[in-house]
Order: C-alpha cells, then sequence, then structure tokens
C-alpha cells in the first residue's frame, strides 16, 4: 500500500456552527476524507486543491450518485488546477 493517496477537493459546504466541510475524494469518487475547520482557522489556512493523505484514513463512499458527483468534480478540478493551488 502506499505511502500517501493523492485526494481532491470535491465538495465545501458550510454548517450553521461556523463550521466548514470539506470534502477530499480519490480520482474515481470511491474515497473520500471528510476535514471539518471552524471559519476563523480557515481564515488562516490555504485549502489547496489536492491533498496527499494517509490511505487508511480515507473511507469508502456507499451512494454510487456521490461516488459519480465527486469523480465528476474531482476531473474538473484536475483539468484547471494543480495539486498545489488555491482553492
Amino acid at each position: 500500500m502506499p505511502d500517501t493517496e493523492r485526494l481532491w477537493l470535491a465538495r465545501r459546504e458550510y454548517g450553521d456552527e461556523s463550521l466548514v466541510e470539506l470534502v477530499y475524494a480519490s480520482p474515481d469518487g470511491s474515497r473520500r476524507l471528510i476535514k471539518n475547520l471552524s471559519a476563523h482557522l480557515l481564515r488562516s489556512t490555504t485549502v489547496t486543491a489536492a491533498i496527499d493523505a494517509d490511505p487508511e484514513a480515507a473511507e469508502p463512499v456507499g451512494s454510487e450518485a456521490l461516488r459519480r458527483e465527486y469523480a465528476a468534480e474531482v476531473d474538473r478540478l484536475r483539468e484547471t488546477h494543480d495539486p498545489d493551488d488555491p482553492v
């Protein structure tokens, strides 16, 4: 198993409690890693188009529709951004 897995930003959602949920997904949409950041922390953090994560930290995506949604967004992002680009 590789040391890291490249995951791409597939969704950003703003919650009710000043939290922002960032969903990074594998290119095929089958695996995801969810990060919750406070809006305050987000202002001082650079969100990049992709991250390299521990493969064991990513979870399987059960819904086929969600996998397709993530994969489509990852494709769009990969066409326009390098992994380290701020988004």
